[in-house]
């Protein structure tokens, strides 16, 4: 019966926080039109100076997919932090719900903001000449990658936004998310940057993410690795990472909602 009332719980909460994104076009459209812009500015305006080793719309659709998390993540510990800070959790606390339904229904409202945002990205992509050589089983595999990155960065959005004091801490402290994919092989290969963020670039954390999806769907990698050594090396990141967010923001919304 527990569960039956968790997940109960958890529906409700999904629900207020898909609505609540909703309330707000202007950031909910931003959100997801800001990629969008951004393809066509890297491929139309930027993407005939810059080499890559083929179409530049075949290299620049997974780091766009990368970036439509990090402004997704912002959007989540803006709305964590929201409701840490005008009072609802008291009033939550008020009523016979299951506590942890509250950080649940902002991971799922930021799952379904991102999917949508990649969908956009790769329908728009399609559009615009990009051309995935992948099977079908390598959509399902990059489809599960795209899950499992999104879920991780969530929940440390989360995490920050219950670390925060207010709100404008909270969307400060979510910029670095969304410009670490640019010091990635996710817009140029790493080859083409000089020896610090060469180095960085290879060896940083959304690279293997940005490399596993590349490979799945154009059948190589820019780095010239296998796919399965980026795949293996960008699960073990997002599984680290997710594990540590989930344990890290369950704490902190116990500690700030402790009676």
């Amino acid at each position: 019966m527990s569960i039956g009332y968790a997940v109960s719980d958890s529906r409700v909460m999904v629900s207020r926080c898909v609505r609540r994104s909703l309330r707000n076009p202007e950031a909910f459209f931003t959100a997801l039109m800001l990629p969008i812009i951004l393809m066509l500015l890297f491929v139309y305006v930027f993407g005939g100076a810059l080499n890559t080793g083929g179409k530049y719309v075949d290299y620049i659709v997974p780091g766009l997919i990368v970036l439509c998390a990090g402004f997704g993540a912002g959007t989540t510990a803006v709305a964590v932090a929201t409701d840490m800070t005008n009072g609802i959790i008291d009033r939550f606390r008020s009523m016979p719900i299951k506590s942890s339904s509250i950080l649940v229904g902002h991971i799922a409202a930021s799952l379904v903001r991102n999917l949508i945002a990649t969908a956009l990205v790769i329908g728009v992509g399609l559009g615009i000449g990009w051309r995935p050589t992948a099977s079908p089983a390598d959509w399902v595999a990059a489809s599960a990658m795209i899950v499992l990155f999104v879920l991780a960065l969530s929940w440390l959005a989360a995490g920050v936004g219950l670390l925060a004091r207010n709100v404008e801490a909270a969307n400060s402290a979510t910029f670095v998310l969304m410009f670490i994919p640019y010091v990635s092989t996710a817009f140029v290969p790493a080859r083409t940057m000089p020896g610090v963020l060469r180095a960085f670039a290879a060896h940083q954390p959304f690279t293997p993410i940005v490399e596993t999806m590349r490979g799945l769907w154009m059948g190589h990698t820019s780095t010239g690795t296998a796919v399965s050594r980026e795949a293996w090396m960008a699960i073990a990141c997002c599984t680290g990472l997710l594990a540590v967010s989930v344990a890290t923001a369950s704490w902190l919304f116990r500690h700030r909602t402790a009676a």
